[in-house]
């Protein structure tokens, strides 16, 4: 066996080879791109017979260079920075580091500890292609929603009736007769012919006047008013953020297009879309940071850790505390609480469970983790025995009673 430890970076990878009495074999610097590549094909060729007898330590889990180690056939094994930092307090107590002392740890690490840490995974191309899209789509979100909070603010500072008149600031409706009436003089002036025409042109089709009468008493109720010029300059930033989402909009709805014919397009899509709770997106956000590699999770507790979900005993002595997990993939845990919540509404027994575990004194939140847990464990059945979700088999009757 041969283990290579790889301290990546944007312009250069630092890469140290040692065997498995841990010696070291070679070090060196290689640049990023083929023929860094080609450097470590190189290093590692004089050691090793065959890519099944090298092991890679890397501090990622994504990008060109781990998927040229991959395709290689090496066994790449992604080490979470946090645990790479503590393993290197192990062995060095002065507190130095470097680049070429990173690739040394690493290499150690996978040489002595491999066994504590997750293989890179062998997603299809498929799934790897739902994941880019599910996390473009995702960050796009966040994004939008840090606009909608500036313009929330900005509107607040200036133009209170907006927010009397509009509750959902990044819809289609609000973006266009903002864009019509940035500031409380022009809003005063929209006839409700005017707002109608918006609305239709928005996509609205029904309730239009009432709708039109609501949005016109508001923006013509009394307010606090901004002086003159402070007030246009605040419309003109009202407008330059309106264009943003109103972009930011169109760009969503093409990723989110996209991420569907995709996501329909995969062989664990029937399943995933069984499950009650699960939409479209929220089903590909789910298999993008799952994976479809069947190897991957060889028991449901290692797909609840990797969630985030499953909870951790802390205990000392007399004193036991279980809590939330922290140390986890953020936008998994995040997909799997909104799935928890979609479910209570589509789901007689994930509502019971919700309602008995709310009975204990458990939090809404608390709840909801223990359902995102649950659902995970149902989600890798169905997986496992390639078979739908059937609401009697995942919440039968001596579950109910136990919890």
């Amino acid at each position: 066996m041969v283990f290579v430890g790889v301290d990546w970076a944007e312009a250069h990878h630092d890469v140290c080879v040692i065997d498995a009495a841990g010696m070291v074999l070679g070090k060196r610097r290689v640049p990023d791109g083929i023929e860094g590549v080609r450097q470590i094909h190189e290093l590692v060729g004089a050691h090793a017979q065959e890519p099944e007898q090298i092991v890679v330590g890397i501090e990622t889990d994504r990008g060109l260079l781990v998927g040229a180690l991959v395709a290689a056939g090496y066994r790449v094994y992604a080490i979470n920075p946090l645990s790479a930092s503590r393993y290197r307090e192990r062995h060095v107590t002065s507190r130095a580091k470097s680049d070429p002392g990173d690739a040394r740890m690493l290499a150690e690490l996978v040489r002595t500890d491999r066994h504590n840490h997750r293989q890179v995974a062998g997603d299809s191309e498929l799934a790897e292609a739902i994941k880019v899209l599910a996390r473009g789509q995702q960050d796009l979100v966040w994004s939008r929603q840090r606009f909608v909070n500036r313009l929330r603010n900005t509107l607040r500072e200036f133009y209170p009736a907006a927010l009397e008149a509009f509750k959902d600031l990044d819809s289609g409706e609000t973006l266009a007769l903002l864009e019509r009436a940035p500031n409380p003089w022009e809003g005063r002036r929209l006839s409700q012919a005017k707002i109608v025409s918006a609305l239709r042109a928005a996509g609205r089709q029904r309730n239009l006047e009432a709708r039109a009468a609501e949005i016109q008493t508001a923006l013509r109720s009394e307010q606090l008013e901004a002086p003159a010029r402070v007030g246009s300059a605040y419309a003109m930033v009202v407008k330059s953020t309106v264009a943003v989402l109103r972009n930011m909009n169109q760009e969503l709805a093409q990723l989110e297009s996209e991420l569907s014919r995709s996501f329909e397009g995969h062989p664990d899509a029937e399943t995933y879309r069984s499950l009650p709770g699960l939409g479209v997106i929220l089903s590909a956000r789910v298999l993008a940071e799952f994976g479809d590699d069947p190897n991957r999770f060889d028991h449901p507790k290692s797909r609840k850790a990797y969630a985030g979900t499953a909870p951790i005993t802390r205990a000392s002595g007399t004193r036991q505390v279980v809590l939330a997990r922290v140390a986890r993939n953020r936008r998994l845990a995040d997909a799997c609480y909104l799935w928890a919540f979609a479910s209570l509404n589509r789901s007689a027994g994930a509502r019971r469970y919700y309602d008995t575990l709310r009975g204990r004194g458990q939090t809404h939140h608390q709840a909801l983790r223990a359902m995102a847990n649950r659902w995970v464990g149902i989600l890798h059945g169905c997986l496992r025995y390639h078979s739908a979700y059937r609401e009697e088999v995942a919440w039968p009757a001596s579950l109910e009673v136990a919890a």
